[in-house]
C-alpha cells in the first residue's frame, strides 16, 4: 500500500471544504469554554475620563508647595462630579471616580494630614505630577480589537466582555462529532465476560473526551460487532446527526476489518487511505457531502494520536480557531533511537527551564501502539519526521503540547 506523506495528509485535510461558517447568539454567561466568533472590538475608551486609581485627594500639582489646601468636599465613586478645581482646592476623591476638572494629580491619603475641623490638607510627602490618576484609555482605546475571533472563551474575557456589556456574545456552534468503537473482541464499560480473550474498550470514552476539551459535542455511540450490516447501520444514523464520525478499529488488512470497506459502500468520497505516520498509517479519510468520517486503527495510544492529528484540525477549522493545538521547538534532553523510517509522534515529557523547552522520555514505555498510560502526566507528542535517524541529546525538535485545546 502506497502512503502518503504526513505533510501532504495535512495539506489535503486542511483543503477540504467545511462548509459556512455556524454560530449562535448566547447570554455572557453561558459562553465559558466557547470560541468567539466575532472580534470583540471597544466602542469607547478605558477610562472615559481621568480615573483616581487609589483613596486620597485631587489637587492641582503645583499646589503641593502650599502651606495647606482647602477641601471642597468629596468626590465618591460613581459621582458625577461637575465642579471645577480653583487654585488652592482639593476634592477629597476615591479609587474609581472620575477626576474633577482642574485636578492633575491625586495625593494618597497617607501622605497627607487633615486639619481638625477637617476643612484642609498638610502636605506630608509629595508626589510627582499624575500620581495615581489613570489617564483618558489607559486600559485600551476606542476601536482596539480586544479579543479576536477564534479565542476560546476564558474568566478573563468574561471579564473584560462584562466590563464591555455585551450581554450577548456571538460564539461557533459546537460541531458534533460522533465516536464508535468497532470489533468483537471490545468489552463495553460495565459490561461483564467470562472470556479474558476480550479487550475492555477505552478509545470511544478517550476520544469523547478529547473532542469535548477542544470545544466540540461528542456523541457516544459506544460498541459495535465486527458485522458489515450493524456497522453500516450504526455509521449510517451517526451522519445524520453528526458532523463529523470517528470509528477506531477495522481499517487495516485483516478478515474482520470491515470499517475500510464499508465507508466508501455508505456514498463517502474517500480522501485518502494509508499515511507514513507512527502510529495511525491505516488511517481512512472521507467525506460525504459536508460530513466527515474519519477511520482509525484500533489500539488505544494510536486512535488517540491520531485523533490529535486529523480530528483536532477538523474540529478546529469548524470553530474558526486558527490552530488546533500548540507546536514548540525543544531540546532533547537525552539520546532518541527512532524506531521506524514513518513520522514518529513519540509521547514525551516536556520541561520548561529558564524559557527554554526541554523533551525527556523518563516513565514512558517503549512498545506497540496500545500504552495509552504514556499519555498520563501531562505529555505532549514529539515529532520527528521520515529522513530522521536517531537523535543525540541537545538536538532540537518539533513538539505538539496536549493541553487547552
Amino acid at each position: 500500500m502506497k502512503l502518503l506523506s504526513y505533510e501532504t495528509s495535512q495539506n489535503m485535510l486542511d483543503l477540504l471544504d467545511i462548509g459556512s461558517f455556524r454560530s449562535e447568539n448566547l447570554p455572557l454567561s453561558s459562553t465559558l469554554g466557547r470560541i468567539l466568533a466575532d472580534d470583540i472590538v471597544a466602542e469607547y475608551n478605558d477610562p472615559q475620563f481621568p480615573t483616581a486609581s487609589m483613596d486620597g485627594y485631587a489637587v492641582k500639582h503645583a499646589d503641593l508647595d502650599s502651606d495647606s489646601i482647602s477641601i471642597l468636599g468629596y468626590n465618591p465613586a460613581g459621582n458625577d462630579e461637575r465642579r471645577v478645581l480653583a487654585d488652592g482646592e482639593c476634592i477629597k476623591t476615591f479609587t474609581g471616580s472620575m477626576m474633577p476638572e482642574g485636578a492633575d494629580t491625586l495625593i494618597q491619603i497617607e501622605n497627607v494630614s487633615v486639619s481638625e475641623n477637617s476643612d484642609k490638607i498638610y502636605i506630608d510627602e509629595k508626589v510627582n505630577f499624575g500620581s495615581s490618576v489613570r489617564p483618558i484609555g489607559e486600559g485600551y482605546k476606542a476601536g482596539d480589537v480586544l479579543i479576536k475571533k477564534g479565542t476560546k472563551i476564558g474568566f478573563a474575557e468574561i471579564g473584560v466582555m462584562a466590563g464591555l456589556n455585551k450581554v450577548m456574545v456571538k460564539v461557533a456552534l459546537k460541531p458534533r462529532v460522533a465516536v464508535i468503537s468497532t470489533g468483537s473482541e471490545i468489552l463495553d464499560l460495565g459490561e461483564q465476560s467470562d472470556n479474558p480473550a476480550q479487550i475492555r474498550s477505552s478509545n470511544n470514552y478517550t476520544l469523547c473526551a478529547l473532542f469535548e476539551q477542544a470545544g466540540a459535542d461528542a456523541i457516544q455511540l459506544g460498541t459495535a460487532p465486527d458485522d458489515r450490516d450493524e456497522i453500516m447501520q450504526t455509521f449510517e444514523n451517526a451522519l445524520a446527526s453528526a458532523d463529523i464520525l470517528i470509528s477506531t478499529g477495522g481499517v487495516s488488512v485483516g478478515d474482520y476489518d470491515f470499517v475500510k470497506d464499508i465507508v466508501p459502500r455508505l456514498g463517502a468520497e474517500v480522501v485518502y487511505k494509508g499515511v507514513a505516520i507512527k502510529p495511525g498509517k491505516h488511517i481512512m479519510v472521507a467525506q460525504r457531502e459536508g460530513k466527515f468520517i474519519l477511520a482509525l486503527p484500533g489500539f488505544a495510544y494510536s486512535s488517540t494520536v491520531v485523533s490529535i492529528l486529523y480530528g483536532l484540525p477538523l474540529i478546529s477549522k469548524m470553530l474558526g480557531k486558527s490552530e488546533p493545538y500548540k507546536r514548540v521547538e525543544a531540546k532533547l534532553s537525552e539520546r532518541f533511537t527512532k524506531r521506524s523510517r514513518l513520522t514518529e509522534f513519540t509521547a514525551c515529557n516536556v520541561e520548561v527551564v529558564d524559557g527554554e523547552y526541554f523533551v525527556n522520555f523518563k516513565d514512558k514505555k517503549v512498545g506497540s501502539s496500545a500504552i495509552l498510560t504514556n499519555m498520563l502526566n501531562g505529555s505532549a507528542l514529539m515529532v520527528t519526521g521520515e529522513d530522521d535517524g536517531d537523535l543525540e541529546e541537545g538536538t532540537f525538535v518539533n513538539v505538539i503540547l496536549l493541553e487547552n485545546f
